[in-house]
């Protein structure tokens, strides 16, 4: 039997029969609708006295009958056709409406959404008559034609990330409605021709504005809760827009929304969702980004009504430490995180499951794992976590060498691009990968690096080691995979926090590390403050900082200004961590 959507309450069996029987109706390939059809689906339209929606593909063929208006009956996203920004979904709608008017914006809206080759829309006049034979005829007052246009004056947002936050304002999608037609004239218009040639102009206007296809085409979603500050909430946007960024993909806008607290089943509302969908099918985006973590029940709910891929922000970061894990350990842990993160989602994909595809999300050692089943992964896991441990039975071995030979270590810390690689390099000469990233560096990298001694001037030796970077809200489930990396921070006589002091947000990011340092289960030495990027910072900032932070050392490592002053203060350090174990 064929399915009914829509308001089916106090239909009676005789006319959910003539509904059915609209899925035997078959329209000529070339033709929009027919006057038959429409008069036919007028009439059963004014016996149940609601609108009535039926979607027709390009052969003609019946394949959705919904009791209701195109925005109550449209078809959900994820059951609709595959179809890129330069193509339409093969599928029209021929709706009937109560009122003598043309479509309105909810009807025009829910054709962009389901990006439909046409909407017809038949006004019905509420009376009729059955000729004989069966025929309806009568039932229809007058009808409008609408369909989407190319926009040609829209423009695509891209890279640098810093200038995605703001939610700038996309013109809506663009459609054309004629004037009231009779039913003749609708018949006569071509559908092929519409069709083709629309398609036509929507490739052009694709290839123009087509940004790298190989990075993914992103839409940022935020929502501000009664918790954080408008300041908070632009810099987590900012740091948002900058992973995504770093991951590799291209932010063409950001959408906002204030609650006062998130939606249990799609985070954001029903109506914000909606302008989500509609925004991505617009700008063809391909991956929809939250700032917040989301559970396996709201992504599903999110892909099912937006119909694109939804990931949150751990699954960004997760995709950043997969693509910058070089050794064997730090692959090791990026593929146990990735893991943990995917388990209890795997139910929740559904269709989506398969994501071999490419792009955010979808990248690192654990990505050929996403098909298998929850006890293999399960399996993995708890194989992956034996080996996390014997990596750390190996490193707390070497650290004990180090310790047997009374060689001091200090560790660099800090958030994440606050350029602790950069220090290292120009403190120690040595290669360590940099670049305006997040998380440019995963791996800890350790260096032997000469100071003065603190009290006789001659010259010692230390082990200087490079952390990963820290980042506000560290997702858990990194937080236990990389205990073996993070072990350096809490083994090392003394840490260097170096912070950005060019970063708007910098006293937030100190108070982010430190945070994340009393979550160690080992309480880690003590701590020399360092401001980074000087060069960059304005004199309000760095007299606010000194004020602040008498003791910390000023430097820019990438100008290498103060690195003198910042070795006779490590050698202090030293001397005074040593002296206190």
């Amino acid at each position: 039997m064929e399915t009914i959507f829509g308001n089916l309450q106090g239909l009676k069996s005789s006319q959910l029969k003539q509904l059915q029987r609209l899925y035997h109706q078959r329209i000529p390939g070339d033709r929009i609708t027919t006057p038959e059809f429409s008069q036919r689906l007028a009439a059963i339209s004014t016996e149940v006295n609601q609108p009535v929606c039926a979607y027709i593909n390009r052969r003609g063929q019946v394949i959705r009958v919904g009791v209701g208006t195109p925005r109550q009956t449209q078809i959900p996203p994820m059951e609709l056709p595959r179809y890129g920004a330069e193509r339409l979904s093969g599928i029209r709608c021929i709706a009937t409406h109560l009122k003598p008017e043309p479509p309105n914006e909810a009807a025009l809206t829910a054709m962009a959404l389901q990006r439909l080759d046409a909407l017809v829309v038949l006004n019905i006049t509420g009376t009729g008559f059955t000729r004989r034979g069966g025929g309806a005829t009568g039932y229809v007052k007058e009808a409008y034609l609408a369909h989407l246009t190319p926009q040609e004056s829209r423009t695509l947002i891209t890279s640098p990330a810093a200038s995605k936050v703001g939610e700038s304002q996309i013109q809506s999608p663009s459609w054309n409605i004629s004037p009231p037609l009779d039913l003749d004239d609708l018949a006569d218009q071509d559908l092929v021709d519409l069709v083709e040639n629309l398609e036509a102009e929507f490739q052009r206007e694709f290839i123009a504005q087509e940004v790298d296809a190989d990075h993914d085409r992103v839409l940022i979603v935020g929502l501000m809760t009664s918790e954080m500050t408008p300041l908070q909430f632009q810099d987590n946007l900012l740091e948002l827009a900058r992973l995504v960024d770093t991951a590799g993909g291209d932010v063409l806008q950001t959408i906002q929304q204030k609650r006062s607290r998130i939606h249990p089943q799609t985070v954001v509302g029903e109506g914000k969702v909606q302008e989500i969908a509609l925004t991505a099918q617009t700008l063809g985006v391909n991956l929809v980004v939250f700032d917040r973590d989301l559970s396996p029940s709201q992504v599903r709910n999110l892909e099912i009504q937006i119909g694109i891929r939804v990931v949150d922000r751990t699954e960004v970061i997760l995709d950043i430490f997969a693509q910058r894990a070089q050794s064997r350990a730090g692959k090791l842990q990026v593929e146990l995180a990735q893991l943990e993160y995917m388990q209890p989602r795997l139910a929740g994909r559904g269709r989506t499951m398969s994501r071999l595809g490419g792009g955010i999300g979808t990248r690192g050692p654990g990505e050929t794992k996403l098909e298998t089943e929850r006890r293999a992964i399960g399996q993995r896991i708890s194989r992956l976590q034996k080996e996390v441990t014997q990596l750390q039975a190996h490193r707390s071995r070497l650290r004990q060498r180090r310790q047997h030979r009374e060689v001091p270590s200090v560790a660099l810390v800090g958030y994440t691009n606050a350029g602790k690689s950069t220090l290292l390099n120009a403190l120690t000469n040595a290669e360590v990968y940099t670049a305006d990233q997040l998380f440019a560096t995963l791996d800890p990298t350790t260096r032997r690096l000469v100071i003065p001694h603190g009290e006789t001037d001659q010259h010692q030796e230390i082990l200087i080691t490079d952390t990963v970077g820290f980042i506000h809200e560290l997702p858990a489930s990194l937080m236990d995979a990389f205990r073996a990396t993070l072990e350096e921070v809490t083994e090392a006589d003394a840490l260097l926090h170096l912070v950005d002091l060019s970063h708007p947000a910098w006293l937030r990011h100190i108070r982010s590390v430190r945070e994340i340092l009393a979550q160690m289960p080992i309480t880690p030495g003590p701590a020399l403050v360092v401001f980074n990027k000087i060069d960059q910072a304005d004199s309000e900032t760095l007299a606010l900082a000194r004020e602040e932070f008498p003791l910390a050392v000023f430097i820019s490592a990438s100008q290498r200004l103060g690195l003198e002053t910042l070795r006779h203060r490590l050698a202090q350090l030293i001397e005074y961590a040593v002296d206190s174990r």
